[in-house]
């Protein structure tokens, strides 16, 4: 077999393998060591920004909130939004702080995230998550200088959502 077939089958098996193999692989700063699985989700969305003065009164993207649908298996399941808050169609919802991060794959690339549920409501898959992985990240980001104050720009992402329990 070439290397060209290798890598394609090797990732296809660790896809088919899912998020087992992915949460021995993640960088150290992301991991959920002694965590469960609880759900694992795809998003699609964007990273909404508005032009702001930087710290050196340079104005600049900054970023504001994520704008995002949940899906398992193709089907539209919940919702991602500023806060940052996950919520889905039976009622569950989380909001997290991040506490930890790695490198996108690349530059363009949001970061990977570790956020820590801080608050819960409603009742159903997500009231046991106690933490949230982002992880698979695909675009997000937006860089440089803007042109005028209070203007908003998005930037199209996809990642995978990973809400994990202790235990």
């Amino acid at each position: 077999m070439s290397i060209k077939l290798a890598v394609p089958c090797l990732m296809l098996l660790a896809a088919l393998a899912g998020p087992t193999i992915a949460a021995e692989t993640l960088p150290e700063a992301i991991a959920a060591p002694g965590e469960s699985v609880v759900l694992s989700v795809h998003a699609e969305g964007a990273q909404v920004y508005e032009c702001k003065a930087a710290a050196d009164g340079k104005l600049a993207w900054a970023f504001r909130e994520p704008i995002a649908t949940l899906l398992s298996e193709g089907k539209t399941i919940g919702r991602h939004y500023a806060g940052p808050n996950w919520e889905l169609a039976d009622s569950s919802a989380v909001v997290g702080k991040a506490i930890g991060n790695a490198p996108g794959a690349t530059a363009a690339d949001i970061p990977w995230l570790k956020l820590e549920v801080i608050s819960r409501r409603g009742s159903g898959v997500l009231t046991p998550v106690t933490t949230v992985q982002r992880i698979n990240t695909h675009g997000g980001k937006l860089d440089g200088a803007c042109d005028k104050a209070g203007e908003f720009k998005s930037a199209p992402y996809s990642a995978e959502y990973v809400f994990l329990k202790k235990g």
